[in-house]
């Protein structure tokens, strides 16, 4: 909600704050406080415990509670008498947000957002929950009766919530304790792929049932398992996946870029917001599945995403916005919904009817008596046959019809834009785009990533402390273990892209920044939270994919790609001593590891390292490079350089390694075994490919 629409002229404690969710309760009448020692005090000195609010802008349900309670006098005065009550901002702090969505998670056996968690003054749960009404409906307690009820508790039985409070902490120091007592072996990976197989939907591609997300890291694993095992259904539920993701109205047919998820087993009806996490890693599975599939639709999509990253959540200085919102004047998807008269009035008639009947924008509508559109119903290619059309000439009114209806759609009310600039989303998009600009060759997609990557560089390191996000000039929050290891991918990305090796100097000096702050030393894993962090209830350690794979997960991974381009056995160790501690969970849950399992499919694959001395003038090994970038040889390591002092600087196993004849030189080492030094550019080719 915007604050200046607001029935509410004094504004609360937030009204100071720059997160934009913050700033869409500034004017609620509850007396919001945002977390820190004012609030804690407060409940401290008044004996109040703490009612605490975590949601994030773009959440549809958070907008409801908002409307429906944090608005309504009565219920705010019912709060403000009894509870000190405190916003937060989950995507400014997820820190707090798994501590809190996990006790959640532990009394309830579900979570979501917004999660509401009621505490006691030293900031431990003793209630949560996640939406409530106002009043009792549909079997769930309504607020006002969960206020009062609650404050009565603590109040009146402070010895069972001072039991709650003790069982809380006890089973939180349980949840993040981690054990290793199975071994890993290469079975998980069947294991793994097996699961997968078993929930995979073969109709509509994705898994499991609904609501259905995309889950690319998912299918990250399953190109890196197809290409280690050769296994064709592997590579199958990739593709049936990505084009029914590409069909569905999850995927914004007329303006680009991929909804939360949906609501449906189709990909049909989604939850309209979209997210900058989303779009980033959704890019990066297309890029790879056209990489090992070469099919030009997955590319096309990879394109349109980046368009339209590059269009609507790019900052004019570099760096991407957050998320745009599900709700436009107060409904959900109104932004993007059609009725067959509004495309009529835009295209006229032939092309009005047509763009209605492959899109499926019909009468009845397909959501709320609106039309969301798709293609689940129209293949292009069979479309045109049967109705003696010409493949190309269909595509082409499409598009005609696209741009039109895209003009008159920014005639709408947008939905909110959250702008504010988070780190490790950023490194994900940063990893997007230098990934594409390498296997399409696409220049801009580079010069973009740089943009973004100074911009980070320029604002979010406060006295060589990466921080967590920037807003409207403000730098907050010390980075957590995902900014740091989401960055640290993005650098070795763009190292790929460019074989510029301050890149890779780059990554080298982050990720000892990451170990020091981060890394168990003991047990092995990085805490979620820095040693120059303020001291929580508990401290994480996360392993398990969420709506982004974890900060352990792509620390691991990018550690073992970092060892092996330069050469840091110790680097390998760190990763090797991350994946032990979680061994239990990797083998009982691993289809929730999947980005994590990566890490261990790399261990387990016929390792190759190349590297390139550069001459000057010499392109012999450029047919080689392209390759290298090209393809999909995630089990493949390469080093680039013109200098032989400069490459031994940071990959000292180099600095014996000398150009022959001055010539551009390969040498191509695998599983520790290496050939002889080649200027042979189709010599070198074939080594790789063997």
């Amino acid at each position: 909600m915007d604050p200046n629409e607001s029935l509410h002229n004094n504004p609360n404690r937030l009204i100071h704050e720059k997160s934009p969710y913050l700033l869409q309760h500034a004017y609620n009448p509850v007396d919001w406080y945002p977390w820190g020692e004012e609030a804690f005090q407060k409940s401290r000195e008044e004996g109040k415990p703490i009612f605490l609010s975590i949601g994030y802008s773009t959440c549809h349900w958070c907008h409801v509670m908002e409307r429906e309670s944090f608005e309504d006098e009565k219920i705010a005065t019912l709060l403000n008498e009894r509870f000190v009550s405190i916003k937060v901002d989950r995507e400014e702090r997820p820190d707090l947000d798994s501590i809190y969505m996990t006790v959640c998670h532990m009394m309830n056996g579900m979570g979501g957002w917004p999660l509401n968690v009621f505490l006691t003054p030293d900031q431990i749960p003793f209630y949560s929950g996640t939406y409530f009404p106002k009043e009792s409906r549909y079997g769930m307690p309504g607020f006002r009766d969960v206020i009062l009820q609650l404050y009565h508790n603590f109040k009146e039985q402070p010895d069972k919530v001072k039991n709650i409070e003790k069982n809380v902490q006890n089973a939180l120091n349980q949840a993040f304790k981690m054990t290793n007592s199975t071994d890993l072996t290469k079975d998980v990976l069947q294991q793994t792929y097996d699961s997968f197989q078993k929930s995979f939907d073969e109709t509509y591609g994705g898994f499991g049932g609904a609501p259905k997300f995309p889950r690319p890291h998912t299918l990250m694993y399953l190109l890196r398992y197809y290409r280690y095992s050769g296994e064709e259904e592997a590579l199958n539920m990739v593709q049936k996946t990505l084009d029914g993701l590409a069909a569905g109205g999850i995927y914004d047919h007329i303006g680009y870029g991929f909804a939360r998820y949906s609501v449906d087993e189709k990909f049909l009806v989604p939850h309209f917001e979209k997210m900058l996490y989303d779009q980033a890693l959704l890019a990066i599975a297309y890029t790879e599945a056209y990489q090992v599939t070469k099919e030009e639709r997955f590319k096309e999509v990879a394109e349109e995403v980046i368009s339209y990253v590059l269009r609507e959540l790019k900052h004019s200085e570099g760096g991407f916005y957050s998320a745009e919102d599900a709700d436009s004047e107060g409904v959900e998807g109104k932004f993007y919904v059609w009725s067959p008269d509004e495309i009529i009035e835009v295209l006229g008639q032939p092309l009005g009817d047509l763009f209605c009947d492959v899109y499926d924008i019909k009468d009845q509508g397909n959501f709320e008596g609106k039309s969301i559109p798709n293609l689940l119903q129209s293949d292009l290619k069979s479309y045109a046959l049967r109705n003696g059309l010409k493949e190309y000439s269909l595509r082409e009114s499409l598009k005609v019809g696209r741009e039109k209806l895209f003009k008159a759609r920014e005639e709408r009310v947008r939905p909110f834009k959250d702008d504010k600039i988070i780190t490790s989303w950023n490194g994900m998009m940063i990893t997007a785009l230098a990934k594409a600009s390498r296997v399409f060759g696409n220049k801009t997609y580079f010069e973009e990533a740089e943009q973004s990557l100074l911009f980070i560089e320029r604002h979010l390191f406060v006295d060589g402390r990466l921080m967590v996000r920037y807003r409207d000039g403000e730098v907050k929050h010390l980075g957590l273990i995902d900014d740091y290891a989401y960055l640290l991918w993005g650098y070795i990305e763009m190292y790929e892209a460019s074989f510029n090796l301050d890149y890779l100097q780059k990554a080298n000096i982050l990720s000892e920044q990451m170990m020091a702050l981060f890394l168990d030393g003991d047990q092995g894993g990085f805490y979620l939270y820095g040693t120059d962090h303020e001291q929580l209830i508990t401290r994480p350690k996360e392993a398990a994919d969420g709506a982004v794979p974890s900060g352990n997960s792509v620390a691991s991974l990018q550690l073992l790609r970092l060892a092996r381009l330069t050469g840091d056995v110790s680097k390998e160790e760190v990763a090797n001593h991350t994946i032990a501690s979680f061994t239990d969970d990797l083998v009982k849950y691993s289809d929730g590891h999947a980005y994590f399992l990566q890490t261990y499919l790399l261990m387990q694959s016929s390792a190759k390292e190349v590297v390139v001395l550069k001459s000057e003038g010499d392109d012999g090994m450029d047919e080689l490079l392209r390759s290298l970038q090209e393809d999909f040889h995630p089990e493949l390591t390469y080093l680039v350089g013109n200098s032989v002092e400069r490459l031994a600087s940071l990959a000292p196993f180099t600095a014996d390694y000398k150009k022959i004849h001055n010539r551009s030189t390969a040498y191509i080492c695998e599983n520790f075994s290496c050939m002889p030094p080649t200027t042979e550019v189709a010599e070198a080719i074939r080594h790789i490919k063997a």
